[in-house]
């Protein structure tokens, strides 16, 4: 299981995923499959998420959740079974209703992936998307503020098969 969110003061990038590859994971080459590099992105999203209050618990109170919209997934070098995964992230921008993070995530301190993904608020009632709650926005903008001065690679926004 991932370990508690932490966020550093220092406005260093979120850390607080870490955990082992499963077995289940695995493809018939017995490397990590595409699919679970999307799971392993969207559990460290969720910790970045449950730190800003925007997770299950803030569904349940507000009738809203966040909704991912884009996704892209770069791979880079293969996982195996006893290897542990980590993942740092920063939020790269954000506004009134939606979250980019970026993501890179490194199999025993290999980076491994790279995975960006768009997020937007959505009124569950309604069905629609909606702004953050002032309360929301403010733990939103101070993680964006934190995370301005880190670098941004390149490739960050680009399609598949762009070229930085």
């Amino acid at each position: 299981m991932a370990e508690p969110a932490v966020e550093a003061e220092d406005g260093a990038p979120f850390t607080a995923y870490r955990e082992p590859v499963r077995r289940e994971w695995l493809d018939y080459n017995g490397h990590l499959n595409d699919a679970s590099y999307a799971l392993v992105f969207s559990a460290a999203h969720e910790l970045v998420l449950e730190h800003l209050g925007l997770s299950a618990a803030y569904r349940e109170s507000h009738q809203a959740s966040m909704f991912t919209v884009e996704t892209h997934i770069r791979f880079l070098a293969e996982c195996s079974d006893g290897q542990t995964l980590t993942a740092s992230t920063i939020l790269v921008d954000a506004d009134d209703k939606r979250l980019r993070l970026y993501s890179e995530l490194y199999a025993d301190g290999v980076l491994a992936a790279t995975g960006e993904s768009l997020y937007v608020h959505v009124d569950t009632t309604a069905g629609r998307s909606a702004v953050l709650p002032d309360d929301r926005r403010t733990r939103v903008e101070a993680m964006r503020e934190a995370h301005a001065e880190q670098p941004r690679p390149p490739h960050l926004g680009l399609g598949v098969g762009s070229r930085p």
